[in-house]
């Protein structure tokens, strides 16, 4: 099974670059890396230039021009574009467990989608990691996590027990750490373009990935993400996006008109 991973980033060259620093850590490589970047200055592409000098792995480096919060849109450009049967999405502000994408393949199910969660660094304990330029080991015990610690557990059996158990239609899905068949995907057209600004793209996917009859798996204590801290920003839509997201659910939809289809 072919494994293409899609990493989203703006204007964080800094955490990118511990980001990939954690993919060439991975006990389980990808097939393909491509690199989701929705209207970056030079700065990330100077520094993509130089992990794709040295990369084993090949890196895809997709840009398109910053007209403000348009992830919706590069998520479905990357997917058009990627070979592997199997999608797993972070993004570039998340470094990751070096057994995060072993488990996401090992526990990947046809008609099932995964659906990660994320440890919380700090500021401060961003700033080290930042400085340094390369991932660190994270346990819950760590000064400087901001919230759930417990996340950076890694349990295998106690994951298997409970990923199809665990947040059943709770908490449909997290853009920073989900998987999912490319077909299965493509039957729900991906992405909806119209969010754009921050919120909500990630939860409307869920919705209708589990509206067409796909089922969630929860990766409780297993593909670990450490998302690194920033202020929050992009909010500008947030009200006409959950709205628009909230009734989209309420008509049980699955497919969106405005989707990945104009790029395949």
């Amino acid at each position: 099974m072919r494994v293409s991973l899609i990493i989203s980033t703006y204007n964080r060259p800094e955490t990118l670059r511990v980001c990939l620093d954690s993919v060439f850590h991975q006990t389980y490589k990808p097939d393909e890396i491509i690199i989701g970047d929705d209207g970056s200055t030079e700065d990330t592409k100077v520094l993509i230039d130089v992990f794709k000098s040295h990369s084993p792995i090949p890196i895809i480096h997709l840009w398109h021009e910053d007209k403000g919060f348009r992830l919706a849109m590069m998520r479905n450009k990357c997917m058009a574009r990627a070979i592997g049967e199997y999608i797993i999405e972070i993004d570039g502000d998340v470094f990751l467990h070096p057994r995060f994408v072993e488990d996401h393949v090992s526990f990947a199910r046809k008609g099932h989608y995964l659906k990660g969660g994320r440890v919380n660094l700090g500021k401060r304990l961003t700033e080290c990691i930042c400085e340094d330029g390369t991932y660190r080991p994270i346990k819950p015990w760590t000064r400087g996590i901001e919230s759930k610690p417990e996340n950076a557990i890694h349990f295998l059996m106690l994951s298997q027990f409970l990923s199809e158990r665990y947040r059943k239609r709770r908490s449909p899905a997290l853009g920073c750490n989900i998987s999912f068949f490319r077909e299965d995907i493509l039957k729900i057209n991906g992405y909806d373009e119209f969010f754009e600004g921050w919120g909500g793209e990630d939860e409307d996917l869920g919705n209708r990935l589990l509206n067409s009859g796909c089922k969630k798996r929860y990766l409780k204590f297993s593909g670990i993400v450490y998302h690194l801290w920033h202020e929050d920003k992009f909010m500008y839509n947030l009200e006409r996006n959950f709205t628009y997201k909230d009734e989209r659910n309420r008509q049980n939809a699955i497919f969106c008109e405005n989707g990945i289809d104009k790029y395949l």
